[in-house]
């Protein structure tokens, strides 16, 4: 007798896809994961509860490799681990930072008593939870100037990156307790030029390509996702006096080549391979890799740039008061996530980029987003003290709400009438006038408080810091004007 052929299915259709399990035509493993990736899952997903225990802004979640403890951290600057089932807090510590916290990530095969930690201090800094539930904290490493993301090498339990706004990508390895520098950035039409406040690329975020855990994309002021090979790295002591890295390769939508008018807040790579990239009051965009300029973008042929094909894109968002993560939903990455300035969560299609579920997430702006490791649970946070979770909790399938139309209209005139802001030169020569003022009347009280008795190392010190805008660390990110 012959086989049955299988019946062609919708993956939406989860009676089916449970029939062919019962029947033998499906294993568990895939039916599961079939159903996780399956649209009617996604607008189910509803709010399933939230975890409050921090005194200002959320700006970083992530889950274990299990998936059973989530750790959380703020403005509040202290650490936060969770029992999110529950719903309660299992640890708080001091992080040891002095400013806000921007990134918390566990350290793999350590038991998850091991948490890296970076902030606006630009401290890159490590938390080991001792068999008595103390935490010891210390510094590893900075950079001059926030330090918003880092990223673990993939089933290492010693090797991880920091990317910061000094341009450079440190190195470290937990079992030496040093950093050294591996790459620096800097805009390619600045050549070989040595490294300044001019010269460096700003980096806001850093991804490890999961096929190659060799390659890492960074991004940062300026509109070119770049592609490193960390065998090619200078393996030295961070020094500001080197030559920038050339990238093995280089993406960006073709429209916004040379604009100079955006720069990247997110990026995330794909388990395919492919990278998502966030760009500020812009669009989100997924590239395969058959889509970079390599390493040189600015040589390429017009030639060229017309015969390559358009990255997929993802609209209705807006992306423009603070430096927003993004990243994929779905066992196979089937969806992408963002949050947004409107207060709601975007989930495309990642395929096609239809929008199909849309949450509000906070009552001003969703920062970041994290999926679980292994079900349809998505935890964000943004300018609330919460970390919100969100499951297919709901008995209905949700549409799209009513006035998202309007809210996705709204986003767009924004960044549309952002982009055509400009600033004259007598605008530019006012600020200049203004901050030359203040610098000067900054200097007139220090020099009156030093004859009273102040030290002049520190009145030096506070000067200079004036002069350096570029690596002042106290400004809170989370502030929306």
């Amino acid at each position: 007798m012959a086989r049955p052929r299988r019946r062609n299915t919708e993956i939406g259709d989860g009676f089916t896809e449970i029939f062919n399990r019962e029947i033998g035509f499906s294993h568990p493993i895939t039916i599961s994961r079939r159903i996780s990736a399956s649209e009617g899952i996604v607008k189910k997903l509803d709010l399933y509860g939230k975890l409050n225990g921090h005194e200002g802004c959320v700006n970083a979640v992530e889950f274990n490799s299990t998936g059973d403890v989530l750790v959380s951290g703020s403005d509040d600057r202290q650490i936060m681990l969770w029992n999110w089932l529950s719903g309660s807090r299992t640890l708080s510590y001091p992080s040891g930072h002095c400013e806000n916290v921007f990134q918390t990530k566990f350290i793999p095969f350590t038991d998850d008593r091991t948490i890296i930690t970076s902030g606006a201090d630009g401290q890159v800094r490590l938390g080991q939870i001792l068999e008595n539930g103390k935490v010891e904290t210390k510094r590893l490493g900075r950079h001059h100037g926030r330090v918003y993301k880092l990223a673990v090498l993939p089933g290492d339990p010693n090797v991880f990156y920091s990317c910061g706004e000094d341009g450079f990508v440190q190195h470290f390895d937990i079992r030496s307790n040093s950093a050294t520098m591996v790459l620096y950035s800097s805009p390619f039409t600045q050549g070989c030029r040595r490294h300044h406040s001019s010269s460096r690329i700003r980096l806001n975020s850093i991804a490890i390509d999961p096929r190659n855990s060799y390659y890492l994309a960074v991004g940062g002021s300026d509109e070119y996702a770049r592609v490193y090979d960390t065998r090619r790295g200078q393996l030295a002591p961070v020094c500001r006096h080197v030559l920038p890295d050339a990238p093995v390769n280089t993406f960006c939508p073709r429209h916004l080549r040379e604009t100079n008018s955006v720069h990247i807040t997110g990026l995330a790579y794909s388990k395919a391979g492919e990278l998502l990239v966030s760009y500020n009051d812009e669009l989100i965009y997924l590239f395969e890799k058959n889509m970079g300029y390599g390493p040189s973008p600015v040589s390429i042929s017009p030639e060229k740039l017309q015969e390559m094909k358009e990255p997929q894109v993802y609209t209705g968002h807006r992306n423009a008061q603070t430096v927003k993560g993004v990243n994929f939903f779905g066992p196979n990455d089937e969806y992408v996530t963002s949050g947004s300035d409107c207060g709601h969560i975007f989930i495309w299609k990642k395929k096609g980029g239809k929008l199909v579920r849309a949450m509000v997430g906070d009552r001003r702006v969703v920062n970041q987003l994290e999926s679980h490791p292994h079900i349809p649970l998505l935890a964000s946070c943004g300018i609330e003290k919460s970390v919100k979770l969100w499951t297919p909790m709901s008995n209905d399938v949700l549409s799209l709400p009513e006035k998202i139309e309007k809210v996705m209209e709204l986003n767009r005139v924004g960044r549309e009438d952002q982009s055509r802001v400009t600033l004259t030169p007598d605008v530019i020569m006012h600020v200049l006038r203004l901050q030359r003022r203040q610098t000067s009347a900054f200097t007139e009280r220090r020099y009156v408080s030093t004859d009273i008795g102040s030290d002049e190392g520190n009145d030096a010190h506070f000067i200079a810091s004036l002069v350096d805008h570029d690596d002042e660390s106290s400004e809170r990110e989370c502030t929306v004007s």
